[in-house]
């Protein structure tokens, strides 16, 4: 194998002339023989049997050439990708120059690679960090919802309902003297207070007693969701018959003990205040990822980016959306009606994430190689157990699954975005702000149409990926 030629052609596209010797062609030959002769019928042998020389004199030498570039192609091609030095980011277009026994064949591939982008300004990026003191209301509000996780029930019967007690109750609704339909049930339960019911039903049952026929009078909304209700007077006939109320227990070290590992309230409070700081360190970081990648985003200009790296990354952020859907028991139409959103507009956002996640991506691949990151043993070694442990397998597996190549490039993109934190400016603020997105152009032109999207949906090929943040965490 010899790389005859090597030029290029466009900003991101070579264009490369491969010759396969005739050696390395017969070799193929023989092996595509091995494969296909025994498929072959010949007139005077068994059906697989007849000798290579008698197959190739019946129906030509070329008989075995299409089965042996298969074979072959491949290895000659990564050959000749090694040799220019270029990484290529999609199957290359080929074309069959010359192919004979005597000479071998030569072939020419047209690349498309990745772009060479020179990025400027990664370092003192000015960002916002989000501070927050943990206050006494906040670590109040989480203790309140732990004594209500903790309350009971009690049934109440030497009493009227009062607000914020949960009656069980019949009622049947009618609007011009009629009932209506779903204005009707029987052992319902409603928290008075909750706002459930239309405006002023829950109010009319506070004072009411367990037994006791009433009656309540409303009107619905001008803006109800039933056509033939709205903006109506109508008269609910109801009846009581239970009446609970909500028992919490004292706060003290008693509770704390019920509902923790604790033995004081004092060590509890202290426990969910140092959990509510960690939520909001998680929620700081998360903010501060998002400004810096929004603009690395930015910093990818050049019109030169082929879009098959966008359609590829918005079929993976597709898939991945369709996957999470599915897990929850939802498909993209259900989706569509619950969000009131149509295929458009959820192709739309996904289309800005796409481009988002391949402009961070080659942002921190052009500062790696700039700042001369380097990928080490202990790097991929470390990178290998920490998968294997999510993932609960062994770290050989993970490496057969995960190629070197592959995971060194995620490890380089690491490096790089803890390079730019490392170097941000960095403001501290107590309220998070709106961030300044990408906006959506077209940027992918393989699914720019529904018919397309479409397609691209059913070829999707599904990975877990999180557009932008799993480009950069840890």
């Amino acid at each position: 194998m010899e790389l005859l030629k090597k030029e290029r052609v466009l900003p991101n596209q070579y264009e490369l002339e491969v010759s396969v010797s005739p050696e390395d062609f017969e070799i193929a030959c023989s092996a595509a023989f091995r494969k296909e002769g025994r498929k072959m019928s010949v007139p005077g042998f068994r059906k697989g049997k007849a000798p290579r020389k008698m197959i190739e004199r019946l129906f030509g030498e070329s008989v075995f050439f299409e089965e042996a570039v298969n074979q072959s192609y491949p290895q000659a091609l990564e050959y000749a990708v090694k040799a220019a030095e270029i990484e290529i980011i999609d199957r290359p277009e080929v074309e069959m120059i010359d192919m004979s026994k005597e000479k071998g064949y030569t072939f020419k591939a047209v690349c498309i690679t990745y772009p060479e982008i020179e990025i400027e300004g990664y370092k003192g990026i000015k960002a916002k960090k989000l501070v927050k003191t943990v206050t006494d209301q906040e670590i109040d509000q989480e203790i309140d919802r732990m004594l209500d996780g903790a309350s009971r029930l009690v049934n109440i019967e030497d009493r009227a309902a009062k607000d914020g007690d949960t009656v069980i109750f019949d009622f049947e609704g009618f609007a011009d003297g009629t009932a209506f339909d779903g204005g009707k049930a029987e052992g319902y339960s409603l928290v008075l207070g909750s706002g459930q019911f239309i405006p002023g039903f829950e109010e009319q049952i506070v004072g009411k007693n367990i037994g006791e026929d009433f009656d309540v009078n409303v009107t619905f909304p001008e803006e109800y969701h039933a056509e033939n209700l709205k903006g109506k007077p109508a008269l609910f006939k109801c009846k009581i018959s239970e009446i609970k109320e909500k028992e919490t227990p004292e706060l003290d070290d008693e509770f704390a003990k019920d509902v923790s590992e604790f033995d004081t309230l004092d060590q509890l409070k202290e426990d969910v205040k140092k959990k509510i700081g960690l939520r909001n360190e998680q929620v700081s970081q998360q903010y501060l990822d998002d400004q810096l990648n929004a603009i690395l985003a930015k910093m990818i200009t050049t019109p030169e980016i082929p879009d098959i790296l966008y359609t590829r990354q918005l079929q993976n952020i597709y898939g991945d959306f369709e996957r999470r859907l599915q897990s929850q028991g939802m498909d993209m139409e259900s989706y569509s009606k619950y969000s009131n959103t149509d295929f458009g507009q959820i192709h739309s956002t996904l289309n800005i994430q796409a481009k988002k996640s391949v402009n961070v991506r080659l942002a921190l691949t052009a500062i790696a190689k700039q700042e001369n990151i380097e990928v080490t043993e202990e790097d991929l070694t470390a990178e290998y157990e920490k998968l294997a442990e999510q993932y609960m397998m062994s770290a050989d597996k993970i490496r057969e699954l995960v190629p070197e190549s592959e995971l060194s490039k995620d490890i380089l993109a690491t490096k790089a975005y803890k390079l730019v934190l490392g170097a941000a400016d960095l403001e501290e603020v107590d309220e998070i702000e709106e961030i300044e997105e990408v906006e959506e152009e077209e940027v992918v032109q393989a699914t720019d149409s529904e018919e397309e999207a479409e397609t691209a949906e059913e070829t999707v090929e599904i990975v877990e990926a999180e557009v932008v943040e799993e480009e950069t965490e840890e």
